[in-house]
């Protein structure tokens, strides 16, 4: 990991982005005076609770209590890492995430680059790929093209996955693009070349039909080489790399994007090369794993994307097995509305061979027909246990109740558990939810949290945030910012802010207080509905200010009263103390 991305780049990001559009663009808003709402998209509702504030950049539920700026919204919504959710909104605006410079920071053993490196890598990567596709077309590469159009690939489908080759010889990539030190190291680092014991570097992928595996953005990250013939090993990827990630990365997912906005669902196959051959008979929602089994951040992406995910696996115990732990690593990211199905071909079969065979369209009922997720988690665990005995029957208890603790949603967890009643003769719907390590209401849904107790200092941060302009109205507390009224800490932290940004929106100004302690409690006030007209706004926040100051003086007038009893003030202190007594609010 490299360094924390600096604040001065997240302030900016969350000042280009509107709210309002951002998630406009998955919740369609109605205007509702001047803010926008809709059924809140986190709890089910028939009335809408949901509010988005153009103004604040902030949005708010008044039913589940949900709340947040742009990135919360991402991280919330798209089951993004906070990281993650600032790279999709800066990509919108076509921006890298600049990381700011760690010393003596925690080392990883994953291949890392600085900002600078990683985007010479994506250049090297993407002329690397166009070198491959004009290898491709070269006359003396014929039997390439031979091979492709035996797989019944068109010039069209070629084109499209930038499919290329490469020749069968051990430095093609290394005397095209390695002439230079630093151009060799990048090739190194970027998984092209491969150095020995003895220092020498070579070509990795030599003689191969070579696929480029693009990301989100169609940027050219890894390669997957196929051989002509059968020499071994037959497929060879990309190592690791500080771009690619294999566990994070879906062949084809570019391509299925590029078709559709939203996909209606996807299909996960095994290989590249089934990809290809689907997107060649039209069904153009296919993607592969990239010589791993499916792993729960590529189930995550795609949950991302579409509501249906298919899984595709050969129907022998082999197939059966990598879909079992497709559908382990799955449980915890299948919520309410996502659905995950499996597909099973005959021995022998492949998507490629069988859509040769059978054609797209009973090649496409059978992703219709494919296996609910319920109907195959009990048919293998029903396997495992072989038997209607008693002790059988608890046996099936014991396997299926931590797979279904891990379940996300509600309806889901619920179905399950009322399938294992059946089979196991326990019909008693909260008995069984007993059996869980919490229950399933607490777990899954949403509970508005208690109203928060008004007092002075809380109205005065609660309009601070929501309308961080009313800063000009407060004098200089830098002399009572040392007394420990409760609140006034975090509410001079606020006017600094305030001050140094100008025009700092609410969805700005809580940023600044992420992973801090007073987080929820900020984020709640940014969401508090204290029943104000704009007008009496600052009539309002005058009033706590001067509550607030009239408890400074109080105080400290205590704190003066109290060492004048015991050790006696000296000459300024009178002074003060005569002094506070005297402008002292009444």
């Amino acid at each position: 990991m490299a360094g924390l991305i600096p604040r001065s780049f997240i302030d900016d990001l969350l000042a280009r982005v509107d709210i309002v559009d951002l998630i406009d663009a998955r919740v369609k808003l109605k205007k509702q005076g001047k803010n926008y709402g809709a059924c809140c998209p986190f709890h089910n509702e028939k009335t809408p609770s949901f509010s988005v504030s153009q103004e604040k950049q902030f949005y708010h539920c008044f039913g589940c209590g949900v709340h947040g700026n742009a990135i919360d919204f991402m991280m919330e919504f798209d089951r993004l890492e906070f990281v993650e959710a600032i790279e999709d909104i800066a990509q919108q605006f076509g921006l890298d995430v600049p990381r700011e410079q760690t010393v003596g920071g925690p080392t990883s053993t994953s291949p890392t680059a600085n900002k600078s490196e990683k985007r010479d890598l994506y250049d090297l990567m993407n002329s690397i790929s166009q070198f491959y596709r004009s290898q491709l077309k070269s006359s003396a590469n014929s039997a390439a093209i031979t091979y492709l159009k035996n797989r019944g690939l068109s010039g069209e489908i070629v084109q499209k996955f930038g499919i290329g080759y490469v020749a069968d010889e051990w430095d093609l990539v290394r005397s095209n693009f390695g002439q230079e030190k630093t151009n060799q190291d990048l090739l190194v680092s970027g998984g092209m070349l491969i150095e020995n014991d003895k220092g020498h570097r070579y070509d990795r992928f030599r003689g191969r039909i070579m696929f480029p595996i693009r990301d989100r953005r169609g940027r050219v990250i890894a390669f997957g080489g196929r051989v002509l013939g059968d020499e071994k090993p037959k497929y060879l990827n990309s190592p690791e790399t500080p771009i690619f990630h294999k566990g994070k990365e879906l062949y084809g997912l570019y391509e299925v994007l590029q078709a559709y906005r939203e996909p209606p669902k996807v299909l996960v196959v095994e290989g590249y090369m089934d990809v290809v051959a689907l997107g060649q008979f039209g069904v153009d929602y296919a993607v592969a794993s990239l010589g791993t089994s499916t792993t729960g951040d590529h189930i995550q992406m795609l949950f991302r994307q579409t509501s249906t995910v298919v899984c595709c696996y050969d129907g022998d115990n082999a197939g059966r097995e990598a879909a079992w732990r497709t559908m382990e690593n799955a449980l915890p990211y299948l919520n309410d509305g996502k659905q995950l199905k499996f597909m099973f071909l005959p021995d022998g079969e492949d998507p490629d061979t069988y859509i040769r065979s059978f054609g797209k369209e009973i090649f496409e009922q059978q992703v219709t027909d494919a296996t609910e997720l319920i109907e195959f988690f009990y048919s293998n665990l029903l396997k495992q246990v072989n038997s209607n005995s008693k002790e059988a029957l608890a046996k099936l208890q014991v396997l299926a109740v931590p797979l279904i603790d891990k379940v996300l949603g509600k309806t889901l967890k619920i179905h399950l558990l009322k399938r294992l009643g059946v089979l196991i003769g326990v019909p008693d719907e909260k008995q069984l939810e007993k059996l869980l390590s919490s229950p399933i209401e607490s777990s899954t849904k949403r509970r508005p949290l208690p109203d928060i107790k008004r007092t002075p200092m809380r109205e005065a941060i609660a309009l601070l945030i929501q309308k961080p302009s009313l800063v000009e109205l407060v004098p200089d507390l830098s002399e009572v910012g040392q007394l420990s009224v409760p609140g006034l800490s975090l509410f001079t932290a606020l006017l600094d802010i305030c001050r140094e940004n100008p025009h700092i929106s609410t969805g700005q100004l809580i940023e600044h207080w992420r992973g801090n302690k007073s987080e929820p409690l900020l984020s709640r006030l940014a969401g508090w509905d204290l029943l104000l007209d704009q007008d009496n706004q600052q009539d309002v926040f005058t009033d706590a200010l001067d509550k607030i100051l009239n408890q400074c003086i109080e105080q400290r007038m205590d704190m003066l009263k109290a060492k004048s009893n015991s050790v006696g003030l000296s000459v300024e202190e009178k002074r003060e103390l005569n002094q506070l007594s005297i402008n002292r609010p009444s």
